[in-house]
């Protein structure tokens, strides 16, 4: 029986590995976490923030996906997206999800990324 996602996998150019980097722990405020030696030398890097895991592969011939995405739900939307703003992220607001707040953005190699918070109760 599913418990829970444990992590969710994202592809990149290989060498990419420093602009993650700056993107995922300075942008996003995520802290990168070691990939066990058997991997590591596969490149690509890991993330986590709380509970969540974003993993980084590294990909030859990489193309990001248009729509595929994980959805990352986040608490105090504004202020995160002036965050990522203030990083140079461009913020794309989407009202089309009743009782969410939410944007989408890419990261620097081109994965979309949608941020959401539950609207408050009234």
């Amino acid at each position: 029986m599913l418990a829970a996602v444990d992590h969710v996998q994202l592809a990149a150019p290989p060498g990419s590995e420093d602009l993650l980097r700056s993107f995922y722990v300075d942008a996003l405020g995520m802290t990168e976490i070691p990939k066990p030696p058997a991997l590591a030398a596969n490149g690509g890097c890991w993330f986590q923030a709380g509970a969540v895991q974003l993993h980084l592969g590294t990909e030859p011939g990489f193309t990001p996906s248009r729509k595929a995405h994980p959805g990352l739900r986040v608490t105090g939307i504004e202020a995160y997206a002036a965050r990522l703003a203030r990083h140079g992220t461009r913020i794309t607001w989407d009202d089309a999800l009743p009782g969410h707040r939410r944007f989408h953005a890419q990261d620097p190699v081109g994965n979309r990324l949608e941020f959401l918070e539950p609207d408050d109760e009234p």
